[in-house]
């Protein structure tokens, strides 16, 4: 089974998705605490503006520090032990680089043996691509699984997702 997933059709820019990199993407999401709690999502830009602000004062009424690297030992025991979780992407991130045109109005996911199920592309804020069940990828009928966000199927998700279309 090939782990790529295409997204084609009505977009300026047709990429190629590997969701065997996506472990390593600081914006995945621990699907079991997503459908267990409730979930903000963060804005990646905002939030590493805030970052900076907090680091560039600190500098400047502290002056200049060079980080333990306990710290950098810390993270990599978090990362390892996060690599044994289910996790998921919001497929937003990824199409909005795409750039839908216009005149797109439904995401059309392709399955195995020609099968199709469309949504409208008003629906895509809500989906989530699944890409691994207790740290393994889905290796026997994904590469993704298609969640919607209030979690409605969550225990029946959409699978063997070869390509989307936008049309």
């Amino acid at each position: 089974m090939e782990f790529l997933v295409r997204v084609t059709g009505k977009v300026n820019h047709p990429i190629s998705l590997d969701p065997t990199v996506w472990i390593f993407d600081d914006r995945r999401i621990d699907l079991d605490q997503f459908f267990e709690t409730t979930y903000e999502e963060i804005d990646e830009d905002e939030k590493y503006l805030r970052g900076m602000g907090k680091h560039w004062s600190r500098e400047i009424m502290e002056g200049a520090t060079m980080p333990p690297t306990l710290d950098a030992e810390r993270n990599f025991e978090l990362k390892e032990k996060k690599i044994e979780e289910t996790f998921g992407m919001f497929f937003h991130h990824f199409l909005k680089n795409a750039e839908p045109h216009e005149d797109a109005t439904k995401i059309v996911f392709e399955r195995n043996e020609g099968e199709e199920i469309s949504v409208p592309l008003e629906k895509l804020d809500s989906i989530i691509f699944q890409y691994s069940a207790n740290g393994q990828p889905l290796r026997e009928d994904g590469p993704v699984y298609v969640l919607w966000k209030d979690g409605s199927n969550r225990h029946d998700p959409i699978k063997h997702v070869q390509n989307i279309r936008i049309d």
